[in-house]
């Protein structure tokens, strides 16, 4: 016979394992989710880098000296000029930012829409109570926040990387020596220039991305129009669909927030290849004192179409680029067996 004492014991030891294991499933459970919203952001961002990078060079070009006009004709010039290497560059430093950006926006994403789901029941009373899409959207805005924050010097040398070619003065030779250049010269603000737009952008872009990717997943599911659903399941094509449509209605939002970002990263730069003019004479950019500023200043000097500037390859490139994101995360997720997708 069992004595009460040894049953107690065993007990104890199986709730010290219990709680013994719980941090460590946990801990492993959020780097599998870290890990799949990683390479979700670096297959889909290298899938799109040549238009990419001919969205930055459109939106900062010298309007003074033309060179790049319209997406094909841009792409042609920039394979002319540089070959393929040029239609990538910048792609490793852009890669080196998306990775643990997106990774750290798809987890901000799961947690923020944990906690405002809890706030949310414990408000209304109802226990069985769903995100409603202005509570996805806020769930994404704190998201793009995050992770926004996190990686902002990462996106600042980037832009400057993309930007150069081989005629430039000055040649950030990567990223560690562009981000120390930057430090040394320009100071520890410097490369922080141009947050508050991209805060200010990134609250309607990553917000709508979850949000309208979600709402529309879920309409699909319940409602089953035109046969797209089957046992509760979309297709991989239903999916991307889903995710183009977000990613459209994203950064046609927040578009003119980025060019504003875009160029007052600039300032400071002498040597950026797109101020240099016809005659090869270094043209100083514009000094912005600031994010209102630097809208009034590109509207006065270039018309208000110029915050739309590199809108076409950047249309095509997010309409891929946020699909692809989507789907392999949540395919990754699967493969790593991880339960919970963002839309649970």
């Amino acid at each position: 016979m069992v004595s009460e004492d040894v049953v107690v014991g065993e007990r104890s030891e199986t709730a010290v394992s219990t709680i013994v294991m719980a941090p460590t499933h946990t801990l492993f459970s959020v780097c599998k989710s870290l890990f799949a919203g990683g390479v979700a952001g670096g297959v889909s961002r290298t899938a799109v880098a040549p238009l990419e990078r001919l969205k930055i060079l459109l939106q900062v070009q010298n309007p003074h000296s033309i060179k790049y006009n319209g997406t094909v004709q841009s792409l042609k010039y920039i394979w002319r000029t540089e070959g393929l290497r040029g239609l990538f560059k910048g792609n490793g430093t852009n890669c080196a930012r998306i990775v643990p950006n997106s990774a750290v926006k798809f987890f901000s994403y799961e947690e923020a829409s944990k906690g405002i789901l809890w706030f949310y029941r414990q408000q209304t009373g109802k226990e069985d109570a769903e995100l409603t899409p202005p509570l996805r959207l806020g769930a994404g805005a704190c998201a793009g926040i995050i992770a926004m924050s996190a990686t902002y010097p990462m996106d600042m040398v980037r832009g400057r990387l993309t930007v150069q070619t081989e005629m430039s003065p000055r040649q950030y030779r990567g990223i560690f020596h562009a981000l120390s250049t930057v430090f040394r010269e320009e100071g520890p603000r410097a490369l922080y220039r141009g947050w508050l737009p991209s805060v200010i952008g990134v609250i309607p872009y990553v917000g709508l991305n979850f949000s309208v990717y979600e709402s529309l997943k879920d309409w699909l599911i319940k409602t089953r129009p035109f046969g797209l659903v089957e046992d509760s399941e979309l297709s991989v094509t239903t999916k991307l669909a889903c995710g183009a449509a977000a990613g459209t209605v994203g950064q046609t939002v927040a578009y003119p927030l980025d060019v504003i970002r875009r160029r007052m990263q600039m300032v400071g730069w002498k040597d950026a290849a797109s101020l240099v003019t016809g005659d090869g004479k270094s043209k100083a950019p514009l000094e912005y004192s600031g994010m209102v500023d630097a809208f009034r200043k590109t509207v006065r000097h270039e018309g208000f179409r110029a915050l739309y500037k590199g809108l076409v390859p950047n249309s095509v490139k997010v309409v891929p680029s946020i699909a692809i994101a989507f789907v392999t995360y949540e395919a990754v997720k699967d493969v790593l067996g991880v339960e919970m997708k963002i839309s649970d």
